[in-house]
This record gives structure tokens, sequence and C-alpha cells, in this order.
């Protein structure tokens, strides 16, 4: 590892990660927030690069480093997150490649770039790993899943879960489960927010204030979905706990199946998971 002025000598403690970030855009940062809200690492030991000021201001505010070199990223991080587009992503593992070394553990974010592309354009000892947030790890309630590359053992796995725990779910998978997570999970937050919307829609139609109702269906949403992590139950079972027989639940639920809701968050995660596919093999 090169240690560059004022920057120790990169050890595994925690306390003594350098955490680098290539590509400061939305997700980068909202990992970056949850990382720093947890504690788990210091503003001080992360360093941030993109092209431009527009992204890279807010990282300053939260006492981050910038610069505009992702070589010196490199240089100066331990763990590497990798946060580009994908259009962009092999050009700069190209440029960072010659500075890549086998103490360094790279983690990328960009959707449909797999292990396999990534461990051909680095170093063949890179340690590498892919992860698949989804947008709510901006409040630290992510739901995130990542999986291996053949370089990565359990030490550099467990140093990652433990870090993204703090942003919210962190599962390790295998990575063919990730366009399935991307279907499900990173697209999913948007039909949720669409029965959000419709919800609070169906109240405002029976009288009650439009923003009153948006509160109350995102609440309403927030603690069906804490019930369901909290006791493990299915949702069938949760769901019949609702039903009284003969009550208001099992009418509104009658519609619910009329309108084929089942099915067509089914056909929704479907479409997703295969355009999560496509575009993995252009």
């Amino acid at each position: 590892g090169v240690a560059l002025g004022a920057w120790p000598q990169v050890a595994m403690e925690a306390s003594e990660l350098w955490v680098g970030f290539v590509g400061a855009g939305r997700m980068a940062g909202g990992l970056v927030r949850g990382l720093l809200q947890a504690g788990k690492v210091p503003a001080s030991n992360i360093l941030a690069s993109a092209p431009s000021d527009k992204n890279l201001d807010a990282w300053r505010e939260l006492g981050c480093r910038t610069t505009h070199c992702n070589l010196e990223v490199v240089h100066r991080s331990t763990l590497v997150f990798l946060a580009t587009k994908p259009h962009i992503l092999p050009g700069v593992l190209e440029e960072i490649r010659p500075a890549v070394g086998s103490h360094h553990i790279v983690v990328s974010l960009v959707a449909g770039v797999t292990i396999q592309t990534l461990q051909r354009l680095l170093p063949p000892w890179t340690k590498v790993l892919r992860i698949m947030p989804n947008l709510p790890c901006v409040v630290q309630a992510g739901a995130m899943v990542f999986s291996r590359g053949s370089n990565a053992g359990d030490e550099e796995a467990a140093l990652l879960k433990s870090l993204l725990s703090s942003c919210g779910l962190c599962e390790e998978v295998p990575e063919s489960y990730i366009d399935i997570h991307t279907g499900l999970s990173g697209s999913g937050v948007a039909y949720v927010y669409l029965f959000a919307e419709a919800l609070a829609e169906g109240a405002v139609k029976m009288g009650m204030p439009g923003a009153l109702a948006s509160r109350i269906a995102a609440q309403t949403l927030l603690g069906a979905a804490k019930m369901l992590l909290e006791t493990g139950e299915h949702p069938a079972k949760l769901r019949g706990d609702v039903c009284t027989p003969g009550g208001t639940t099992i009418y509104a639920l009658h519609q619910l199946e009329k309108g084929a809701l089942r099915a067509t968050v089914m056909d929704a995660v479907e479409a997703a998971t295969n355009r999560a596919c496509d575009m993995a093999k252009d």
C-alpha cells in the first residue's frame, strides 16, 4: 500500500479502515451516510472521487475528503467501492488497474456488471465483491445483497457485512440472485410507492385530506413491514389475523383479488428481473 502524506499505512481494524468511493452519486451517498451515522468509519477516513464538484460538495459537507482523481482513491484506501455508471466502468477499471494491490478489497455497486467481468478487468489476485443496494439505504432501511469473487474470503465478506448492516438488511447470496433482488427490492420500492399513492387516493375519494391520507398510508406500510420482520410470520398468517369474519377487511381483499393484485405484482417482479438480466448481457 502506498501511504501518502498524512495517510497512515492501511490496517484491517475498522477504526483504521480507509474507505474510497470511485463515483459519488446517489447510491454511494446513501451508503456513506449509513456508515457515518453508525459510526463505523470516521468521515476523515473516507475519500470520494467524481469528475465534477456537483456531487462532491455533499460529501465535503459530511466531512469526507474528495478528489477528481480515481487513482488517488485507490492509493489511499483499502476498501474501494466502485459506484460509477455501468458504461463508464470498463474505462475506470483500466485506469485504476495498475494501482490495485493484494491488500485492496474492491466492492462494486455497478448494476449489470458481473463478478467475472470485474475479475477479468482487474489484476488476477484482486479481492472482488459485488453488492446490490436499494435506495432506502439513504435512511438506513436498505435491503442489500452481496456476492464474493473467487479471491474474497470469509474475512472480507464479514467486514463488508458488518459495515453494511448499518445501512439496513444485508445478506450474502449466490450471484444469480442479484438480478432477482433488483426486481424484488431495487425496483420494488417503486411498486410500494405506487401502492401507497393508491391507498391515499382511496381515502381522498372517501373525504380525507390528501396530506393526512399520505402520512397514514406510509405509516401503515411501515407498521406492516415491521410486523413481518419482527414476528417472522408468513404474510398470509398476518393477513388472516386482520380479517374478522364478515368484517371490513375481507370485503376489501375481495376487490384486490378481483383486480388480480398478486398476479400483477408477480408479473412486475418478473419483468424487472428479466430486464436486469438483459442489461447485464449488453
